[in-house]
C-alpha cells in the first residue's frame, strides 16, 4: 500500500486495525443489550432478567411471597436474584469479548479493552 515510506506503511496499517477493532467493539457493546441473562433466588420464587450491560430487564415474584411478615425475606430474594442476574450478565459480557478478542487473533487471555 506505502511501499517505499518504511514504518509509515505499518503504521497506516495498524490504525486501519485499530478503527477496524473499535468498529467491532461498537458492534459488541450494542449486542449486550440483545442478551438476556436471568438469575434466581428462593429455588425460583424470584426472578431477575437482565441484559449483558447488566440493564435489569424484568423482575418476577412469585405472588405466594407477599405475605406481610415475609417482607425481609422477600427483600433479600430480590437483591439475591438481582445479584445473580448481574453475574451471569458480567459473564455473558466476557464471553462476548473473549469471541471478539479470538476473532482479532489476540493472544489467549488478553483481556479487552486494553
Amino acid at each position: 500500500m506505502l511501499k517505499g515510506l518504511g514504518n509509515l506503511g505499518d503504521m497506516a496499517k495498524m490504525m486501519k486495525q485499530a478503527q477496524d477493532m473499535q468498529a467491532k467493539m461498537g458492534e459488541m457493546q450494542d449486542g449486550l443489550a440483545d442478551i438476556n441473562v436471568v438469575g434466581q433466588s428462593g429455588a425460583g420464587m424470584v426472578v431477575a432478567t437482565t441484559n449483558a450491560k447488566g440493564e435489569i430487564k424484568a423482575l418476577e415474584i412469585d405472588p405466594s411471597l407477599f405475605d406481610p411478615d415475609q417482607k425481609e425475606v422477600i427483600e433479600d430474594l430480590i437483591v439475591a436474584a438481582i445479584k445473580d442476574a448481574q453475574a451471569k450478565a458480567q459473564e455473558a459480557h466476557q464471553s462476548e469479548m473473549a469471541k471478539m478478542a479470538e476473532g482479532l487473533g489476540l493472544p489467549p487471555g488478553m483481556k479487552l479493552p486494553f
